[in-house]
């Protein structure tokens, strides 16, 4: 049997072991009042109707304007202290909640790692460039958990961030600018430290300039970026050069990085499951993970 159809089979039997949802511990508002920026012109939030015939139907919710966080527990005897902070797509328009959001949260919780979805917010506000308000909520997320961490169970020093699509996007963006919060404090929260410790990109859109040649200028990659695993497919419309030119600017910079680029996939695959090699993203994942430490 070939490693690829191995890696299938694995990521199907994986997928079907946590095809129960996880079910969130607790879930809490993000700001102690209004997110910054905000002054109510968005609609009520609500749930998009899933296209006819679309098998299996995902979850789309919009017009978000208050933030949250649901917490995502392993069970105690299997919890690693590591934890994620779940950033799904939707290309800065809506969240998709479920193949992007609430099954990542089993998978990680399946490996003894804390799932955190966060529920950012969109669509993109008008005169503003569309990540600004979701990059926000990563920041103040990443700041949050780390000041609860005690309570969570969680190690603070093993808190990593992972996104699709517009959500590995912020993901992306968070990670390569923990040094320049992109709001003013709102408390004493803020004064905790924002850099994730790693990151996982899982087909980032916009990463590259449209010519595919070079990083947009928001994504500052340094020697102070977190590593970072990626995996793209080549036939993707958010061209693949989106992760391989940060991939190739955290070499350069000396950041542990790993990149795999699939032959095919598409985009939006997220954790559905399928006989594509992609699908085994999770499980090569999962072995990035143990190699940097962060999972026994």
């Amino acid at each position: 049997m070939n490693i690829v159809l191995v890696l299938s089979v694995l990521a199907l039997s994986m997928l079907a072991s946590v095809a129960l949802a996880a079910e969130a511990r607790q879930a809490l508002d993000l700001w102690p009042g209004t997110a910054p920026g905000e002054n109510g012109d968005i609609g009520p939030e609500k749930f998009e109707p899933p296209p006819k015939g679309e098998n299996p139907p995902i979850t789309r919710l919009t017009n978000v304007s208050k933030p949250t966080l649901a917490i995502y527990s392993p069970p105690k005897e299997k919890n690693t202290g590591t934890a994620v902070l779940i950033c799904p797509g939707g290309g800065y328009c809506i969240l998709a909640m479920s193949h992007e959001g609430e099954d990542v949260a089993a998978w990680l919780n399946s490996i003894g790692v804390t799932g955190i979805l966060l529920k950012y917010r969109v669509p993109a506000r008008q005169g503003q460039p569309r990540h600004l308000a979701p990059v926000q909520d990563a920041q103040r997320a990443l700041s949050l958990v780390r000041a609860q961490a005690k309570q969570w169970d969680i190690a603070p020093d093993r808190l990593g961030i992972l996104g699709f699509s517009a959500g590995a996007n912020l993901a992306a963006i968070a990670a390569a600018n923990a040094d320049q919060r992109q709001y003013e404090a709102a408390d004493d929260i803020d004064k905790v430290s924002c850099r994730p410790d790693f990151a996982v990109l899982i087909y980032p859109a916009w990463l590259a300039k449209e010519d595919g040649k070079s990083l947009v200028p928001e994504v500052r990659v340094s020697a102070q970026t977190p590593p970072v695993f990626f995996a793209h497919a080549g036939d993707d419309g958010i061209i693949a050069e989106s992760s391989i030119l940060m991939h190739l600017a955290l070499r350069q910079a000396k950041v542990p990085t790993e990149l795999h680029v699939f032959a095919g996939g598409g985009h939006g695959f997220g954790m559905l499951p399928s006989a594509n090699p992609i699908s085994g993203w999770p499980k090569l994942c999962e072995g990035w993970l143990r190699s940097r430490k962060l999972i026994p």
